[in-house]
């Protein structure tokens, strides 16, 4: 008599059981042991609140999600590089603009920058430049006179300057600002294609590029000014890859101009310092060979700070006063043994069970470090993932991130989401990422 062996559990869905029960228990714990005056969420552990809805982006979000399940990873692979890139910048505009139109022009685009606690909202006190800028440290407490509103003195002033700069121009409003906002954060996802095809190999890149594309992180990255943080930083990185894989040293000099920009976007993600590390170590051989890469890098990365420096803007009187602001409000009452795992929660949510999965692979690989047979490519890419996971743990760890990391966390996210190249079936994980970020938007208004 023959005995059938059970199959075993594939590893995987292990790593996605855990994801799923760490979600759990942050929906339960955040409902059932704090109170909405502990935590100041609506929807633990998401900033927002239960409001089941259609809308007019409904159904070209569910064909674009269908599109890319069925046809994404063949076109991927097929495409040529060069239409590849476009064609992923296409995809994610048209997945992150049909997500946010679920919630209709006003709530979900035009309306979400204008808010009280919002940019535009500050716009007509920005009429002389210089001198806003000279007074601005002065605002950020709470209880400074006329005191900036949480997401203006949360940040340096390079956030609300951009959308000024928009204002001036001709292009005020939220509508402007929300369409600008969407179509630089899609083309986040390139920049993290053209890094791991230049710091890893092309084939892994194509087989993350559909992951990029339909990231549930995109229901956060329409008209989610951290989206448009991501963006640069993103690009920071890719060009700093391509400059030190034998690109022209005007690349460097790029990387370095986007770096600066960065940290005068957000004080947080000084962080990707970490990312850049990995990026220069992967890229050693070029480094060695032309380290006079590091003076337009290093030249690049002076001009924002000396330019903010010079205008009366001091970064760091201002971040030391960020921290005072940051526990003046919410962050003095919400609990950090809560949030330090409640924000991987969230991670897991823009990220995905997918990303999940592929995580726990990347992982395997870097414990293992096999270089046989191509896996060096592999290793590469697992170490690129693992820098942008420690960003983000460091940022978890640091306390200035008490919920609302699924926008926030945004910038780092992304750089785990290439971690899915390493996944078989990929047509079955598009499916749980799509239906992930379709529930959310259809069941959860994601405010803030």
């Amino acid at each position: 008599m023959t005995v059938t062996r059970p199959r075993p559990v594939p590893r995987d869905l292990y790593a996605v059981a855990a994801a799923v029960l760490l979600v759990t228990a942050a929906v339960l714990v955040g409902r059932y042991v704090y109170t909405y005056d502990d935590l100041i969420v609506g929807w633990p552990p998401l900033l927002g609140r239960w409001d089941p809805h259609l809308g007019p982006g409904t159904p070209a979000a569910v064909v674009v999600a269908a599109t890319v399940v069925a046809y994404g990873p063949a076109v991927a692979a097929r495409l040529p590089w060069r239409a590849l890139l476009p064609a992923a910048w296409g995809t994610a505009l048209a997945w992150t603009w049909s997500l946010a139109l679920i919630d209709g022009w006003e709530r979900g685009v035009a309306g979400r920058l204008t808010t009280r606690q919002e940019y535009l909202s500050v716009i007509d006190r920005w009429q002389d430049i210089p001198a806003t800028l000279r007074d601005f440290n002065g605002h950020i407490l709470l209880h400074s006179p006329d005191n900036w509103p949480a997401h203006v003195a949360g940040h340096p002033p390079g956030a609300t300057l951009t959308y000024v700069l928009l204002d001036r121009i001709g292009l005020g409003g939220g509508g402007w600002a929300g369409a600008l906002t969407v179509t630089v954060g899609a083309t986040a996802g390139v920049a993290v294609l053209v890094t791991v095809r230049a710091l890893a190999a092309e084939r892994l890149a194509r087989r993350a590029a559909p992951f990029l594309v339909l990231a549930p992180a995109a229901v956060w990255m329409g008209t989610s000014a951290d989206g448009y943080f991501a963006a640069v930083a993103a690009w920071a990185v890719a060009l700093l890859a391509l400059a030190v894989t034998g690109r022209p040293l005007w690349w460097a000099a790029g990387s370095g101009l986007l770096f600066g920009l960065t940290c005068y976007l957000s004080y947080g993600l000084t962080l990707f310092a970490v990312v850049a590390a990995a990026v220069l170590l992967l890229g050693r051989r070029g480094v060695r060979a032309r380290p006079v890469l590091f003076v337009p890098l290093l030249a690049g990365a002076a001009v924002v700070p000396v330019a903010f420096t010079a205008a009366g803007f001091d970064w760091w009187e201002a971040y030391h006063l960020l921290v005072e602001r940051y526990y003046e409000g919410a962050a003095g009452v919400r609990p950090y043994a809560y949030w330090v795992w409640a924000n991987l929660a969230c991670t897991v949510l823009i990220t995905g069970l997918a990303t999940t999965a592929g995580l726990r692979r990347a992982g395997g690989l870097l414990v293992r470090r096999r270089v046989e047979g191509g896996r060096a490519e592999e290793v590469r890419l697992a170490f690129l993932v693992g820098a942008g996971l420690l960003a983000l743990l460091a940022a978890d760890l640091s306390g200035m991130s008490k919920a609302e990391t699924e926008r926030i966390w945004l910038p780092f996210a992304l750089w785990l989401l290439p971690a899915c190249a390493f996944l078989t079936r990929p047509r079955g994980w598009l499916a749980a990422q799509a239906v992930l970020a379709l529930l959310l938007n259809h069941l959860v208004a994601t405010g803030w």
